[in-house]
């Protein structure tokens, strides 16, 4: 039980599906009230009239295309004027495809760091300042062990999440004297509606599909982190062993573990 969040509101991205449904279901659980920000209004508005009553907690929902920068601002000052301040931010919304770079369209390529990065940026632009304020806040940014270790038939969203990871870990020093924690979450696949766009033949689930992360196991570990010092979580730990190897001697790692990369 996360005591620490008991009250508190929480803003989820992409939280009509996925990770960010169960992230919302897990705060609801510890006695925090939510805020579901997504695209499908239809999806948003079903989940939180679900919470509210299984859980009787306050539940928001807005309609959020993070792709549309104009809307980000216009959002999230709707939500300081109706729900008053944001305690955590989890910028979960994202997609990715798999695809050789040379069969990337410049349209993926454009929409993976529009939602992935720029989406990601702009709202933790929104909640900083009152946070900042008040000296109390946390963002924890969904990233991926792809921004970690870039393999094959990633390359665009390896990058995207390269630069989540790389403003991270700026952000962190930079909100430091405010008293405000900075997560990213760095898992590995896990099972989620994720790969029905990533994934479009299958192959990659059909390959990773024993070694998946189960979304609840997930969502635990992130609502534990909530409101404490957490720098990073890496999921599952094995991977991450595979990435700090990866780091220290990448030449050696490709070697050995080079032919595994070519599982999408």
């Amino acid at each position: 039980m996360n005591t620490r969040i008991q009250g508190c509101y929480v803003a989820i991205t992409g939280a009509s599906g996925g990770i960010g449904e169960k992230i919302a279901i897990e705060c609801a659980k510890q006695g925090a009230h939510v805020i579901l920000l997504a695209r499908r209004e239809e999806l948003l508005a079903t989940l939180a009239d679900r919470i509210s009553k299984d859980y009787g907690v306050s539940c928001y929902y807005y309609p959020l295309d993070v792709q549309k920068l104009e809307s980000i601002q216009s959002v999230f000052s709707k939500i300081e004027a109706e729900v008053g301040q944001i305690d955590i931010l989890v910028n979960n919304a994202g997609f990715g495809i798999f695809n050789d770079v040379l069969d990337s369209t410049f349209d993926e390529m454009k929409s993976m760091f529009e939602v992935n990065v720029y989406g990601l940026i702009a709202s933790t632009k929104m909640v900083l300042p009152q946070m900042i304020k008040r000296k109390k806040g946390h963002i924890i940014n969904i990233a991926s062990q792809a921004g970690k270790i870039a393999t094959p038939k990633s390359s665009l969203y390896s990058a995207s999440k390269h630069a989540v990871l790389g403003f991270t870990n700026s952000l962190r020093f930079e909100v430091k004297p405010s008293n405000i924690y900075v997560t990213s979450v760095n898992p590995g696949p896990i099972k989620t509606n994720f790969f029905n766009i990533a994934d479009k033949k299958g192959d990659y689930v059909k390959n990773v599909e024993r070694w998946m992360l189960d979304p609840n196991k997930v969502a635990r570990i992130i609502v534990a982190s909530m409101l404490t010092p957490k720098r990073e979580i890496n999921l599952p730990g094995w991977m991450n062993a595979g990435s700090t190897l990866y780091q220290v001697m990448p030449r050696l790692f490709e070697r050995i573990a080079g032919r595994a990369f070519y599982k999408k």
